[in-house]
């Protein structure tokens, strides 16, 4: 193969993995409607749950990794808490993007 036809096919595979990256990316838009629910409890300021009792977190400005890995990990009972499992058991892949991508830009 040619060195410029190794070059066009390098660039066609970085250019797919670039826009791949993108659309797996969280859209704010769709996250703020989706996190409706979320905002009940942490959108709250010192808001305390009753059961168990603890201090319930605020979400906004947390970083979407860090959001969408808690998440998959109460959907898949690595974290434990039954509210939380319950939500994000009924979350697929894009709805946790969209909703991180919200909480992260609420907060700045």
């Amino acid at each position: 193969m040619k060195t410029s036809n190794l070059i066009r096919l390098a660039l066609l595979a970085a250019a797919t993995t670039v826009s791949a990256a993108a659309t797996a990316a969280g859209d704010a838009e769709a996250g703020k409607s989706k996190a409706f629910t979320c905002m009940g409890c942490h959108g709250v300021p010192g808001y305390n749950n009753v059961y168990p009792t603890y201090h319930v977190p605020r979400l906004g400005g947390q970083h979407a990794k860090y959001l969408v890995s808690a998440l998959e990990a109460y959907k898949t009972g690595q974290r434990t808490h039954a509210t939380m499992q319950a939500q994000a058991i009924t979350l697929n892949e894009q709805d946790m993007q969209d909703i991180a991508a919200y909480f992260e830009q609420i907060g700045k």
